[in-house]
């Protein structure tokens, strides 16, 4: 039941608290109720006990679990996936424990404190949980995924070029643009921009309550265009699965902090490859001009509609398309019917230009100015993003976001 409700007049923010602790009711009183900007809506009980709490309007919800109390901790999970993104959650708890930490990041709770808490100190991260998480609602990057169908099919590089085109796309100037290679054995996106990659994933997993804003900064690299990278060094001989609640909560936090992200896929499926593809607004599937490259991308097609559902729909590329008037192999007209309502696009091939600017670790429009591969990208890339933006600003551009599936 609820014990007490103080809303000011002229109420700006609303803060829900959860708590069957008196001390720390009159903690959390200390550190808001002076504020006349500020209602606190005071719900007494555990988490544990209720069916749920009413959270519309509020800035943000502190709840306080006893984190030995398996039903608690779940209360809370059911908790998180019913909010989704907002409004943020600080738990709060008695004691301590690293296993206990480690379950609440993997929760995506936006802090965790333990008692007693400092009335300034309760303020403090309260501020900056509403802050960080409103900051990630305004700032919703638009995801474009390239998902090889076959090996040497050239995603990287549709990838690579696709986020140097976004980059410059702003109509201002450069946008917040990340490119994150997800193959963590084989990854070559560092190498196709001539730059030292810099992620450490065995560095964050033991601890991820660790991965922040400021160790992300430290685990990117940068390219001289301004392109942010997110990319491992190779381990060949190394085959790892990491915890996908580390992998998804790097991609959580890197799609808060970039207007533009953009996904090198591995070939092999991992137990987070679901979560990257339904957290896309854009997913292209990039293949080859050869009957064993079309068969692949028609089943590929098949598989992510039959395992996303109502996800973001599959897009075939067809990458380094050679035209030919008077040829026996194959013509769009063979392609369209092989790949049916997936066909997005034909790239036309230059292997040269490629080669150059992969070597270069540049643009290939710093190599060739207005080249046929950029055009075909353009035509493709840019009304997807423009079309994208254009849905956000009439609140229509809901998807399941990079809170990626918590189910």
């Amino acid at each position: 039941m609820r014990v007490g409700r103080s809303i000011t007049a002229g109420v700006q923010a609303k803060v829900v608290v959860l708590t069957a602790d008196k001390a720390f009711e009159e903690a959390v009183r200390a550190a808001f109720d002076a504020s006349g900007q500020l209602g606190l809506d005071m719900v007494e009980g555990t988490l544990s006990s209720r069916d749920q709490i009413d959270v519309d309007g509020s800035t943000l919800v502190i709840v306080d679990v006893d984190a030995g109390d398996e039903a608690e901790l779940q209360a809370l999970e059911n908790l998180m996936t019913r909010l989704g993104n907002w409004p943020p959650v600080v738990a709060v708890t008695g004691s301590f424990e690293a296993t206990t930490a480690r379950r609440l990041v993997q929760m995506r709770v936006a802090d965790f404190l333990v008692k007693p808490v400092p009335p300034v100190e309760l303020a403090r991260t309260c501020a900056r949980a509403a802050k960080v998480a409103a900051h990630a609602e305004k700032m919703e990057a638009q995801i474009f995924t390239f998902l090889p169908a076959v090996g040497g099919a050239g995603a990287t590089t549709l990838a690579v070029q696709t986020a140097m085109l976004l980059l410059n796309s702003g109509a201002r100037g450069k946008t917040t643009t990340c490119l994150v290679d997800l193959d963590f054995q084989h990854g070559a996106c560092a190498d196709y921009l001539d730059i030292e990659p810099r992620l450490n994933l065995s560095e964050i997993e033991p601890s991820p309550e660790r991965l922040d804003r400021q160790l992300l900064e430290v685990m990117l690299s940068h390219h001289n265009s301004g392109l942010a990278v997110i990319a491992a060094p190779n381990r060949p001989a190394e085959m790892r699965s990491f915890d996908p609640n580390v992998v998804t909560r790097l991609l959580d936090l890197v799609s808060s902090h970039f207007d533009f992200v953009i996904f090198d896929m591995p070939r092999t499926w991992f137990s987070w490859t679901d979560d990257v593809l339904l957290g896309s607004d854009s997913l292209f599937i990039v293949s080859e001009t050869t009957v064993p490259g079309l068969r692949h991308a028609k089943q590929l097609v098949e598989a992510v509609r039959e395992r996303l559902g109502g996800g973001p729909q599959p897009q075939v590329i067809i990458n380094r398309y050679v035209q030919k008037l008077f040829s026996s192999g194959l013509r769009l007209t063979d392609i369209k019917q092989a790949i049916g309502d997936a066909f997005v696009a034909c790239v036309p091939n230059d292997y040269s230009l490629v080669r150059e600017a992969i070597d270069r670790g540049v643009p290939l429009e710093e190599v060739k100015p207005g080249n046929k591969i950029t055009a075909q990208l353009r035509k493709l890339i840019l009304p997807q993003a423009s079309g994208k933006a254009a849905e956000e600003a009439v609140g229509d551009g809901k998807k399941l976001k990079l809170s990626w599936a918590r189910s």
